[in-house]
């Protein structure tokens, strides 16, 4: 496909130590780092919605920070195109998790604009989510309930779900909790 072909070199000619150190320090977990700046990352955003679902699929796959982070990105822009194909590469990405950069991308930005037609169904994967054994998955359950903190309506549902996570050891999810708690005050 051109355009991840485009975008790799992009992020290859934009890579960088100085941000791959940053990148390094604020997401340890992070496995494939280029090392380009999250500003960069976004100002190519518009210019590659037009490659789909196709080519968030593409860049997930290669499994780097940089096109994870575009892919849940770009999802966020096309994703009211098809809102159940949407879930469906969701449901899919979340087993790939291994940071909290590429998480709270995802759970956020990649399904904001569909977070209201389809809040039954994303309260169901959260719920599921919070049980996982693995720490991504949880955090991923909680910080997609974020979508919903100024539905004062919802409040007692987001806070059921919280409160089978409360006690979670994990630095990731504690910080994801404390995070959707801030939100909802």
């Amino acid at each position: 496909m051109e355009q991840l072909t485009e975008i790799r070199r992009f992020l290859e000619r934009e890579s960088n130590d100085k941000a791959k150190e940053s990148w390094r320090k604020f997401v340890p977990t992070s496995e494939k780092v280029y090392g380009v700046y999250l500003a960069e990352i976004n100002k190519i955003v518009p210019k590659y919605v037009s490659g789909g679902f196709k080519l968030v699929e593409e860049l997930w796959e290669s499994g780097y920070l940089e096109e994870r982070i575009l892919a849940a990105k770009i999802l966020g822009k096309i994703c009211k195109k098809d809102p159940e194909k949407t879930l469906d590469l969701i449901k899919k990405f979340v087993d790939d998790i291994v940071d909290w950069a590429i998480c709270d991308t995802l759970a956020t930005q990649g399904i904001r604009p569909i977070a209201k037609i389809k809040q039954k169904e994303i309260f169901e994967l959260s719920r599921k989510l919070v049980k996982s054994e693995s720490l991504w998955k949880r955090r991923f359950g909680i910080v997609l309930l974020i979508n919903f903190k100024k539905e004062k309506s919802l409040r007692k549902e987001i806070e059921s779900i919280i409160k089978q996570a409360e006690n979670d050891k994990e630095y990731y999810v504690k910080k994801a909790i404390d995070w959707i708690k801030r939100s909802l005050k």
